[in-house]
């Protein structure tokens, strides 16, 4: 049986999969990433982790790997991953390729997500979708005519960096008072001392100041996809990250400000909904993208 591995790279956490090419999961995995997360020790963990997924890489053809950040637009180099240390052109495809021998391409990890949303969770049923995955940073993922649009450099889709309120809060991108800079754990373990899940518990138990808390964090989520909205018309916006275990505090404000400050005719019949797939999207899409990048291949060497 053919299989792919999909590889999620994220701040505290690697993830992997062998995936079918049906989307059936077979094997998963975690290991932590290094701290700090330098290049080369990312790399040797996750070749580390891809060789105990995939002892003697049996059965494999192919390793997507989803980094937080733009890659180029060929899938080699993750080109900044700007919560992560000293990451800036690693040409990550290549290094994990020539030490498993197994074909590898990268991509944003918000790409990756909208990628496996698309595939077998909440975004399947629909042709133009965004998706912001809310967690450590906020990544985004841009679907138009069922395609994911990456721009001509691979880089677009970065929903997070919009900016939100000008004179706000410096992001490591360069931008001031980015979207991530109201709605990432990171901003709010910042404006609250709290960490996501702790608000959570505490909005579940009916402390007043946690509802409030998740209250103002819908409508600025809001007021951010309306700038996404005017401008994409999607036909939905799907919700993930780990922050969105808390989307019943914050989903109805969101939906409120956007019914409230979005046309009509600019959102006819828009959802906001919850992702499906957790912590496998970002697996799922960077599986998802292994399998795209064989269908390719596939296909040019059929056209000669």
């Amino acid at each position: 049986m053919t299989e792919v591995i999909g590889v999620d790279l994220g701040g505290t956490a690697i993830k992997l999969g062998r995936f079918t090419q049906e989307g059936k999961c077979l094997q998963s995995l975690s290991v932590p990433t290094p701290q700090p997360a330098y290049p080369d020790a990312t790399i040797d963990t996750m070749v580390y982790a891809i060789e105990k997924l995939a002892p003697g890489m049996v059965d494999i053809s192919a390793i997507g790997v989803g980094t937080p950040g733009p890659a180029d637009a060929v899938g080699r180099v993750a080109k900044i991953a700007i919560n992560l240390e000293g990451w800036i052109d690693i040409p990550v495809a290549t290094l994990i390729q020539s030490r498993t021998g197994i074909p590898t391409i990268v991509g944003n990890d918000g790409n990756c997500a909208g990628l496996g949303e698309n595939w077998l969770g909440a975004g399947r049923y629909y042709r133009n979708s965004v998706l912001l995955t809310l967690g450590t940073g906020v990544g985004g993922a841009v679907f138009i005519n069922g395609a994911l649009f990456t721009g001509h450099a691979g880089s677009a889709g970065e929903l997070g960096l919009i900016t939100f309120e000008p004179q706000g809060h410096p992001c490591k991108s360069g931008n001031n008072g980015s979207l991530e800079q109201f709605l990432s754990g990171q901003a709010i373990r910042r404006m609250t001392g709290k960490e996501p899940k702790e608000l959570g518990i505490m909005a579940a138990a009916g402390d007043r100041d946690a509802l409030e808390f998740w209250n103002n964090y819908g409508r600025n989520l809001g007021i951010g996809l309306t700038s996404i909205i005017y401008m994409l018309t999607p036909e939905v916006a799907i919700i993930g990250g780990g922050i969105s275990a808390s989307a019943r505090y914050f989903l109805p404000a969101a939906k409120q400000e956007i019914d409230r400050r979005v046309m009509a005719v600019s959102r006819p019949g828009f959802q906001l909904i919850e992702a499906d797939l957790g912590n496998q999207a970002g697996i799922a899409g960077a599986a998802k993208l292994a399998w795209e990048m064989l269908a390719r291949q596939a296909a040019k060497s059929t056209s000669y």
